[in-house]
């Protein structure tokens, strides 16, 4: 399936007063090849195993596939990841017909909150929160991949 989404930096913890939902996530990279990205996730006690496509020029759209693994699954493979462990809080926040997913990352990522809508196309109208900054769609220093090799607290800001 395809994955159509928009990511944006966010300008505040408002966010959370409105979420509904948040859970806990761990993931790491099997593989952090932009043409195929494979990663494992621990989402609070459920294992998921995600493969990516190369993303759109624009990096609005990619393939997605995703497969739910046991708990014990997902921590043995762990194991094998490249270095580098996503560790992110992800709130949950229903604005009119869109889900905003938002990560506070935690680690060598703290201080980076990111929030992503997903689209069912491309050109599909959403409505921004106040707490939404900067679109990041696109950026690759952005993805989490690239956020497991090269945290956000070695960037020059």
């Amino acid at each position: 399936m395809i994955e159509i989404e928009c990511k944006f930096l966010v300008t505040s913890n408002v966010f959370k007063a409105e979420a509904f939902k948040s859970t806990r996530i761990i993931q790491g990279f099997l593989n952090r090849d932009p043409e195929r990205t494979v990663r494992v996730r621990l989402k609070g006690n459920k294992g998921v195993l995600t493969v990516k496509g190369k993303s759109s020029s624009d990096g609005l759209s990619r393939f997605e596939w995703e497969k739910e693994v046991s708990k014990e699954d997902a921590e043995s493979l762990f194991k094998l990841c490249e270095k580098g462990i996503i560790d992110k809080m992800r709130y949950e926040v229903k604005i009119e017909n869109h889900i905003f997913e938002i990560d506070e990352f935690f680690g060598d990522n703290e201080g980076l909150i990111m929030a992503e809508v997903e689209l069912q196309n491309e050109k599909e109208a959403f409505k921004k929160p106040d707490w939404l900054g900067k679109e990041v769609t696109g950026d690759i220093k952005y993805y989490n991949s690239q956020l497991s090799k090269q945290p956000y607290n070695t960037w020059q800001l």
